[in-house]
């Protein structure tokens, strides 16, 4: 597979054409950026293990029948995945009232919720990524209204399944963000990643203490250290779960 030309580059992942049309790579970054990137950083050796993460979860997804872009790891820090139109934008699902959520409601952070929660908001980032009502959301002509309800049904079958999987790993799901898009032939695929920069994962042996518990990108948002090694522990416990299954 040869590389040609850089197409995208957001916060977290650079993205190249290659020799297929129909498949780009994803070189993942260590940068870290917060508040709508007000908050800048690094967080070392966060690409290789946000990949890694991503793509053991992509895995047990596909085996759980959701269809995602991943194709492969061809490097540590790199995975290679099928071309699609991202959808603009960023669908939100929570278990457990965390950020905005208490912000905005006055909910008691760590409130679990009666059912899952599925929110969409206006990927944007000039606009600080709005949450949107249905009426907007059509309104702006982000997706279809047959494309949303397909969203929120697999939004909600994902949710399960990590849920699932990260039970196994003594990690509760608090909340994540998942982006979709179209491939070549108009089917819908889930895409980006998933790993602790877009999901709250809490420590089930630690849900004590507030701080100890988070294993996610609030450890850099709130500046409570060991960030790295929060991530690390996700990896590694994703991999002993993975690995007890086979």
């Amino acid at each position: 597979m040869s590389v040609k030309t850089r197409v995208y580059e957001g916060k977290a992942k650079i993205l190249y054409t290659t020799d297929d049309p129909e498949i780009l790579l994803a070189e993942f970054k260590d940068d870290a950026t917060a508040f709508n990137a007000q908050k800048r950083g690094s967080i070392e050796k966060k690409g290789v293990i946000n990949c890694s993460i991503s793509s053991q979860i992509f895995q047990q997804l596909e085996a759980h029948g959701i269809r995602t872009h991943y194709i492969d790891t061809p490097a540590p820090d790199q995975m290679r995945v099928k071309a699609l139109k991202i959808l603009p934008l960023e669908v939100v699902v929570r278990n457990i009232a965390a950020g905005s959520l208490c912000q905005q409601t006055g909910l008691a952070l760590g409130t679990v919720l009666k059912k899952p929660l599925v929110e969409f908001y206006y990927k944007n980032d000039q606009l600080g990524d709005p949450l949107l009502t249905s009426d907007r959301l059509f309104l702006l002509e982000l997706a279809t209204p047959e494309q949303v309800d397909t969203i929120a049904h697999l939004a909600l079958q994902i949710n399960k399944s990590l849920c699932d999987f990260f039970g196994r790993c003594n990690i509760t799901l608090v909340d994540f963000k998942l982006e979709f898009g179209l491939d070549a032939q108009q089917q819908l695929l889930l895409a980006d990643e998933i790993s602790p920069d877009t999901s709250r994962l809490w420590d089930n042996s630690k849900q004590s203490d507030p701080n100890l518990r988070v294993l996610d990108k609030d450890r850099f948002r709130r500046d409570l250290g060991n960030v790295e090694n929060a991530y690390q522990e996700v990896l590694q416990r994703v991999l002993k779960a993975i690995e007890s299954s086979n």
